[in-house]
């Protein structure tokens, strides 16, 4: 058996042309869609980057894992503590060793766990190639290694690549040569100028004002990434950036899958082509950034094309990324771990059946500190720290009816509110009282100064704001957090 991984970071699944997308930016893994399944409501269970991957890699939730930030205390898991044995059980019971398991040769193409200090991702691995350049690296520059690797190995039976791409995140570093393949496509019709101007008088970091996070600060290494817009051509180059970068990462991955189908071994080998989270482009006022956990960073791409499963489905049903550590192990029959917290999928695969969940709960902790409930048609956000965006406590949306959390239902709909603030509760409660550690990491956030991409930046902000015609913003801000 053969599996190609590949994780593409901060790919948006409604900016791929298989999940609906008016500009075309995905060929090659839209004709993967078409061989296997698709799945549309996936989400992380903890965003971003660093909790996303530590919670796919553990199989655990981060209230378990601990790993829910970017610095402090959280941005390691927590210690095994007094029971761990000479190694961690939770470092070779993960979702890498389930192929290692099974008698796969495991690699890894990425640069992901020097980026953020975090080696356990590692573990499970036989061999490991890192580029150098901790996330700032382009496709062209991983593409060599693939392709190296799979003309020397390829051939071999038994083998799992994680193939990881970063192209999709900021900042935006397609080569310029590629030009814009998207200059003459229409901008996504929802923000139209009406809405622009209401995201222009925004509060919070990575608002159109402030894409660099607390400023407009712009690189000249990387142009294709602004530090501002001010109007809709301003917003073209945002959107247009993006899109861009995900076209690339699928130029890049055509070459791939060119290569195993020239090696006559592609329709043999199964390929997952997900990410660790999505962006929002206009959501909740925030641009080109993954800071929340609200439905358009926590919803994520997961497509799976496997020997004998399904092919061109689509399953509707709630899945975290987490499902994917049970699902793995029942499709390769290795024992499932004690402490996985996913719930397998492996029927839905192979025979169409629906495996999904009544409701994910779903957390962000590096940027804001939220928990979510999507469930149904609904998906409602509580927040316990705004990072500096003036966001209400509750915020309930109807992604049926506003998929871009334009209205906030939760003054008008309380009977959801209550419905979703009860879900949240009890699986906090369960989570809690099933966990080694009984400390909420959450409040280890709290307790260390609030998310580490909010922490020393606030007087600086205050004076941009003020010096941008954001004064009343900065006043709340003020009167809230000094």
């Amino acid at each position: 058996m053969r599996v190609l991984f590949v994780d593409i970071d901060t790919l948006r699944p409604d900016h791929m042309g298989c999940y609906g997308y008016h500009r075309n930016t995905t060929p090659n893994f839209d004709q993967i869609a078409k061989e296997g399944v698709m799945f549309d409501n996936y989400y992380c269970s903890d965003a971003p980057c660093l909790p996303s991957r530590a919670a796919l890699i553990s199989g655990m939730f981060g209230i378990h894992n601990g790993a829910v930030g970017h610095g402090g205390t959280t941005g390691d898991r927590m210690l095994d503590g007094r029971d761990r044995g000479f190694v961690s059980e939770i470092d070779t019971n993960n979702f890498n060793y389930i192929f290692r398991k099974a008698g796969l040769r495991t690699t890894s193409i990425s640069t992901f766990p020097e980026r953020h200090s975090s080696w356990w991702f590692n573990s499970g691995f036989h061999e490991i190639y890192n580029v150098g350049k901790r996330g700032d690296e382009r496709g062209d520059e991983v593409l060599p290694v693939a392709l190296d690797w799979i003309e020397r190995k390829g051939a071999q039976d038994n083998w799992f690549l994680h193939l990881h791409l970063w192209d999709p995140h900021t900042p935006y570093r397609t080569p310029m040569e590629y030009g814009n393949p998207f200059e003459h496509d229409p901008l996504p019709k929802w923000i139209t100028e009406d809405v622009l101007n209401q995201h222009l008088k925004h509060v919070g970091p990575h608002s159109i004002n402030e894409i660099s996070m607390y400023d407009d600060w712009e690189n000249p290494a990387f142009p294709r990434q602004p530090g501002k817009a001010s109007d809709m051509e301003g917003l073209r180059k945002v959107i247009d950036g993006y899109d861009t970068g995900i076209w690339y990462a699928d130029h890049v991955l055509g070459q791939v899958f060119d290569l195993l189908k020239e090696k006559g071994i592609y329709e043999e080998t199964a390929v997952i082509i997900t990410s660790d989270h999505g962006e929002n482009f206009g959501e909740l006022g925030i641009y080109a950034e993954h800071g929340t956990a609200d439905h358009a960073t926590c919803r994520i791409p997961m497509i799976i094309k496997w020997p004998g499963g399904k092919k061109n489905y689509v399953d509707k049903g709630l899945h975290y990324n987490i499902d994917l550590c049970p699902t793995m192990a029942d499709l390769f029959k290795v024992q499932p771990y004690k402490k996985w917290d996913g719930k397998s999928y492996a029927d839905t695969i192979v025979a169409g059946e629906d495996r999904g969940q009544e409701f994910l709960v779903l957390s962000q902790m590096a940027h804001v500190c939220q928990r979510a409930v999507r469930f149904e048609d609904w998906i409602y956000i509580r927040t316990y720290h705004d990072g500096y965006h003036l966001f209400d406590k509750e915020m309930l949306f109807s992604l049926k009816d506003d998929p871009y959390e334009e209205h906030n239902l939760a003054a008008s709909r309380q009977d959801i509110c209550d419905k979703a603030a009860r879900i949240l509760l009890n699986w906090h409660d369960e989570m809690l009282l099933s966990a080694d550690h009984k400390v909420d990491p959450l409040w280890t956030v709290i307790e260390e100064g609030g998310p580490f991409h909010a922490k020393g930046n606030l007087d600086k902000y205050l004076i941009r704001l003020r010096n941008t015609g954001r004064s009343e913003g900065a006043d709340q801000l003020e009167k809230k957090y000094k």
